[in-house]
């Protein structure tokens, strides 16, 4: 063994494979250029969207307490119902009630267009009359009352429930009509006047007064519902 001069006389060493030498060439490298720059472009669309948000939030916080916004009120005052008479028939529906209403504006910093009021009279989910009212801008801490009047017959198809309410409350001389008002309105805020499509919502108890016979229930002033 001594006198070998320490090379090596064994079989010839194979070279690198191929596919090894690649994979310590590229090993290096965790992504192509091409998804870098969709990652890059990703984030910074989410940081934008992120501010974005931050800042609008930031602007509806500043206007609350700048402007208080409150939504509109609305009350009907008074409603006189003189005829309220359903064929048992034809379903036609004989009837004359007026109404007087009060719209009143709480804000000190906005003011409110009313630009179209639509007032809708329903019987149990039938609409039998509607009317267009006078259109009119309400200032700071203002208010304005309207009156109207649906006179007339319309053609209700009631079911059988319905019309027992309705023989119920024949009895009672108090009928349960609900009045709607569909509107649309611009708010005045500074130089702005966003617009919206809001509604009220009234669930009248009205009794009839009429032919000598008054009820013993007299008209309550409600409150009406208000319905962005």
């Amino acid at each position: 063994m001594s006198n070998l001069n320490g090379a090596y006389y064994g079989p010839s060493i194979p070279p690198p494979d191929k596919k090894t030498r690649s994979y310590h060439r590229h090993s290096g490298s965790s992504c192509n250029p091409l998804s870098c720059l969709c990652s890059c472009i990703c984030n910074l669309v989410c940081q934008i969207l992120i501010t974005i948000i931050v800042l609008i939030g930031i602007a509806v916080l500043v206007f609350w307490l700048i402007y208080r916004p409150s939504t509109p009120k609305f009350h009907v005052n008074e409603a006189t119902l003189t005829q309220f008479t359903l064929s048992p028939d034809n379903n036609t529906l004989y009837y004359n009630l007026a109404v007087n209403m009060t719209f009143r504006n709480p804000n000190k910093r906005i003011g409110i267009y009313l630009d179209r009021i639509e007032a809708v009279g329903e019987y149990h989910g039938e609409r039998f009359d509607s009317k267009y009212l006078e259109t009119f801008y309400l200032g700071h801490k203002d208010e304005k009352d309207l009156s109207t009047e649906f006179r007339g017959e319309r053609m209700v198809v009631l079911g059988n429930g319905d019309r027992s309410k309705y023989t119920r409350e024949s009895s009672d001389r108090v009928y349960e009509i609900d009045l709607k008002l569909k509107l649309k309105m611009r708010l005045k805020v500074g130089w702005a006047k966003p617009k919206f499509k809001p509604k009220f919502e009234c669930d009248l108890k009205v009794p009839l007064t009429t032919g000598g016979r008054v009820s013993t229930t007299g008209f309550q002033r409600t409150k009406c519902d208000f319905d962005w």
